[in-house]
């Protein structure tokens, strides 16, 4: 309360006898004049010594509050004053870089001879000014002061030091930019940031962001892909396909993220240039070492194999007498020496195939990316043409060769007709092919005329493997067809159909007939697994009809008692049974035919007639008919001859 009721003594205006007179009459006892106590003079000086301490401490304190005031007031003046005098600088500069702009314009026109030391002068003046402001500029930038820099940005917009201006601009602007492992994501977000700005500092942003990006391109971006590049490029072709690939993506990439920004009229035209500046002493040698890694690769993963099977590859194709000797033995079933024992193995494999295919796309991948457009059909077709050497010229044909050569002739016994092995797997390795050439290869050369020559190729490709598959097939079914003779030739015997005692005969197929069933049975599988689509029809219906002529010949070698044509009857009801596991109309139509056929074996001479003229035997040739007839033992005796007369 003390201090509230000093402030309110001293309210002006102020009079020290008042003052004192005021506090006195405010002191109980202390009045003059008397009142409610009676005068204590005790009191009043009491009241007085702490009335003077306290306004001691009320001077002191205000004391501090004018000191603090006065502190604040020097700095704010001093401050003010820094600011006068930056505000005449900066008027003064440009005053007087109008004055020497002008006067630098004026000089031009003076004639050398007369005024050469005034010229001079006002040139040195104005580099002078010149390096001044670009001094300022800079400063200015490093100190994050946009709106200085464009101030003088301004002013230096009539001078000659203006693209330097912008140099030291670009410069500094890259500093500590570069602080990632990514230098691509550090140049995407340091235009980023720079676009920005440079609209508010800069009158023409568009010339400044370009040159930005020019000088990052034929700086940064050159020296780091010369770098990764040049450290791979005789030492590892493979990484230096990898490292060409990525930076070339990497940097189109770029580019078309920058190309969003406003970088003049012709901006992907100035981009393409760019990148191509950097990148046209890589991409001229391309092709040239990607085809080069493809050979070296591809060869290597085919030999790595053929030695883990510790086979030495065949020559084939060289034009000897051997492949002479092969090739018509391929054709025929003559014995012109022994075949190759592959011991079951196909010389294919699925892992190979995949290694390689897996190359090449990568090299269509690179192709696509890295030629030139007129280029890239001609180049793709050329690592077209390397897979089909390699992958099925060397790898699939080769298997080919060596499987027909592998075949055993029609005669042999227990033969292993592991060819179908090698028609599943070459079937499904091309099918791995035959994708690739669709998925991959196709979209670089659709609008070309190159793909004609592409389909050509693969044509005559598939054209030659299949002329192999079909004379290996072949082979392979005269081989089942030569196990089925030999099976017939030791197990059925001839008493099978004329036995000795007719009576004590068990109607049922014999065992040669039920061996026979039993093979053709796993061969008709083999052959569902080996092939796909309409091809299991085509070599089923093939085996088939050789199956029905052999059982057509072999049944026309015995003759027939009675209980003997009942036994042919009964055999040839199981081969027919055997017959529809092949699922082909035109083979379960043959065997109904032997089927009635045979009965002609068994039939009462009188109903001969009648039978021949039966649906199923009606329209089969007459001399067919009397040649089944003629098996019967009692042929001659009950002149059955002349029912066909």
């Amino acid at each position: 309360m003390a201090n509230v009721t000093t402030a309110q003594l001293f309210e002006e205006p102020f009079d020290a006898d008042e003052y004192i007179e005021r506090l006195a009459w405010r002191t109980p006892g202390g009045g003059s004049k008397g009142g409610a106590e009676a005068f204590d003079p005790k009191k009043l000086l009491e009241e007085f010594v702490n009335h003077i301490e306290e306004l001691k401490q009320l001077d002191e304190k205000i004391q501090r509050k004018v000191e603090k005031l006065e502190q604040q007031c020097h700095r704010e003046a001093k401050e003010f004053a820094h600011k006068v005098q930056d505000l005449q600088r900066s008027n003064q500069i440009k005053e007087a870089a109008d004055i020497i702009q002008k006067l630098h314009l004026i000089a031009q026109e003076l004639p050398f001879d007369r005024f050469s030391d005034v010229k001079a002068k006002i040139a040195s003046k104005y580099h002078d000014l010149e390096r001044q402001l670009i001094q300022e500029f800079t400063a200015a930038q490093r100190r994050g002061e946009i709106g200085r820099m464009r101030e003088v940005a301004a002013v230096l917009l009539h001078f000659k030091g203006y693209a330097h201006c912008v140099d030291v601009y670009i410069k500094q602007c890259q500093e500590g930019a570069y602080m990632r492992n990514d230098v691509f994501e550090d140049i995407a977000i340091l235009c980023q940031r720079v676009n920005k700005q440079v609209g508010e500092v800069f009158c023409s942003p568009e010339t400044v962001m370009a040159k930005l990006i020019q000088s990052i391109f034929e700086n940064k971006i050159q020296a780091h892909v010369k770098e990764r590049l040049d450290e791979t490029r005789n030492s590892d072709v493979e990484q230096y396909l990898k490292n060409l690939y990525d930076l070339y993506t990497r940097t189109t990439v770029l580019a078309a993220k920058l190309s969003d920004f406003n970088l003049g009229s012709d901006k992907h035209t100035f981009l393409s240039k760019l990148i191509k500046n950097i990148f046209s002493c890589y991409l001229e040698s391309y092709i040239d070492m990607e085809r080069q890694y493809l050979q070296n690769r591809s060869g290597m993963i085919l030999q790595r194999y053929y030695d883990s099977k510790n086979h030495q590859k065949r020559p084939v194709g060289t034009g000897s007498i051997q492949e002479l000797k092969e090739r018509i033995r391929q054709r025929t079933n003559l014995p012109l020496g022994p075949s190759i024992d592959t011991h079951g193995e196909t010389f294919l494999s699925q892992e190979v195939v995949v290694n390689l295919l897996q190359e090449t796309r990568h090299a269509f991948e690179r192709c696509n990316k890295l030629s030139d457009p007129a280029d890239l059909p001609k180049n793709a077709f050329s690592i077209f043409l390397l897979l089909v050497e390699y992958l099925c010229v060397d790898h699939i044909d080769y298997a080919l060769e060596i499987g027909l050569s592998a075949i055993p002739s029609a005669d042999a016994k227990n033969a292993n007709l592991y060819f179908l092995d090698v028609v599943q797997q070459a079937n499904t390795i091309f099918h791995l092919f035959d994708k690739q050439f669709n998925d991959h290869l196709m979209p670089l050369i659709s609008s070309s005329p190159k793909l004609t020559e592409c389909l050509h190729k693969k044509k005559e490709v598939i054209e030659q493997m299949e002329v192999k598959l079909d004379t290996g097939i072949d082979r392979t079914l005269n081989c089942m067809i030569g196990q089925m003779k030999h099976i017939l030739a030791t197990e059925q015997k001839k008493t099978d159909f004329k036995p000795e005692d007719e009576n004590n005969v068990m109607i049922q197929y014999t065992t040669a007939c039920s061996k026979v069933c039993a093979y053709v049975s796993k061969q008709v599988e083999r052959v569902r697994r080996s092939m796909d689509g309409k091809n299991v029809d085509t070599v089923l219906t093939e085996l088939g009809v050789r199956f029905h002529r052999l059982i057509h010949e072999h049944l026309q070698q015995f003759s027939y008692s009675s209980m003997g044509g009942m036994l042919a009857i009964c055999d040839v009801a199981e081969y027919r049974r055997s017959a529809k596991d092949f699922r082909v109309p035109l083979v379960l139509q043959l065997f109904d035919t032997l089927h009635a056929l045979c009965n002609l074996l068994v039939v009462a001479p009188d109903n001969l007639k009648q039978v021949c003229s039966g649906e199923q035997l009606t329209n089969l040739d007459r001399n067919l008919l009397h040649a089944f007839v003629q098996l019967r033992v009692d042929y001659r005796s009950a002149r059955l001859g002349r029912h066909f007369s």
